[in-house]
């Protein structure tokens, strides 16, 4: 037999976009594009502007972090909203050490942003300048000050949900660890998109998205460097860094969790999801066929990806008990 490594084809419709994407030139990460892949890509008062003329407004909120050091929070809500509802405190990808806080808010428009939600999102340190435990710590001490002034927010104590794509997904899923461990604050669910859970390179997936694909296993290696340097794949990790180092997951939130079939992140995703399963956990797993690391956004207008958005729509509706969004117009 060959050694070559074999993975599953990726979606006719996402492998287009790949081949464009690939003809622009190598993928790879360097410690020098850190500071451009950290900045916004469009000026906060066009931004701002996007979101009032969706009927929504932002405006910041500086919180103590990790160690009482600021961090600043984004708070986004409909305009004269009136009345508590449920708060989504989110948390941006990038491999922990690039992203913005106020990336991707668009991303929000076809699952959430139609239940009339409080959108938090949290501008945590990034590693390696901030490396383990400064993100979590800091995404927990933004979920603290989000629990201490619900009146202030208008939100349902009984209704926050943690959510985050990626390493986002990942330091989600390590923060509700932390909130079950340090007794609070209770979650009603938590939304792992494609997370990054595992920093032990040992699936088989990490080894079929090597060099190929979006966030492939060099970029992963890459950041876990750069969050737990030479602690990586060591037994001197903790289940709040890696979320799939954690011995127990029971007591966890309810939970919405996917990944992409052809993606690197594909088999500790599914590996979560079972021992969410096998703790008790109401968990939701979908592994979208075909589909690379962060699809829904990069190719919104895929078929696979409007199935991916439609199945969490469906899902954030069943859990905030809202009427359809489409139907009630």
């Amino acid at each position: 037999m060959s050694d070559a490594v074999v993975r599953p084809p990726f979606d006719p419709e996402l492998a287009t976009f790949l081949t464009a994407l690939e003809a622009r030139g190598p993928l790879t990460v360097t410690a020098e594009m850190l500071p451009r892949m950290r900045q916004l890509d469009v000026p906060e008062d066009v931004l701002d502007e996007r979101l009032r003329s969706r009927g929504y407004q932002r405006r910041t909120v500086t919180v103590p972090g990790h160690l009482g050091d600021p961090i600043d929070l984004a708070v986004i809500d409909r305009i004269e909203r009136t009345g508590t509802t449920a708060a989504v405190y989110t948390i941006h990808g990038g491999g922990m050490m690039f992203g913005h806080h106020l990336g991707n808010l668009d991303s929000y428009d076809d699952w959430l942003l139609d239940h009339d939600v409080v959108l938090i999102s949290v501008d945590y340190r990034l590693a390696p300048e901030h490396p383990d435990p400064y993100p979590v710590e800091d995404c927990y001490a933004g979920l603290l000050w989000v629990a201490a002034h619900v009146d202030e927010l208008g939100v349902d104590p009984a209704r926050i949900v943690i959510a985050g794509q990626s390493a986002g997904g990942g330091l989600a899923a390590g923060t509700a660890l932390l909130a079950r461990d340090r007794k609070g604050p209770e979650l009603l669910a938590q939304v792992l998109v494609s997370p990054m859970l595992d920093d032990r390179d040992d699936t088989v997936s990490t080894k079929q998205i090597d060099g190929v694909g979006v966030a492939d296993r060099q970029l992963t290696r890459f950041g876990w460097n750069a969050y737990l340097g030479a602690r990586r794949g060591t037994d001197d990790v903790s289940g709040y860094a890696a979320p799939a180092r954690a011995a127990d997951l029971s007591g966890l939130p309810r939970t919405y969790i996917d990944a992409g079939s052809a993606e690197v992140f594909r088999d500790e995703t599914v590996a979560f999801a079972s021992r969410l399963w096998a703790a008790g956990v109401d968990a939701e797993l979908h592994v979208w066929p075909g589909a690379f690391h962060g699809f829904t956004s990069m190719v919104p207008e895929a078929a696979i990806s409007r199935t991916a958005t439609r199945a969490l729509a469906d899902w954030t509706r069943r859990l905030l008990g809202d009427p359809d969004p489409v139907a009630r117009g």
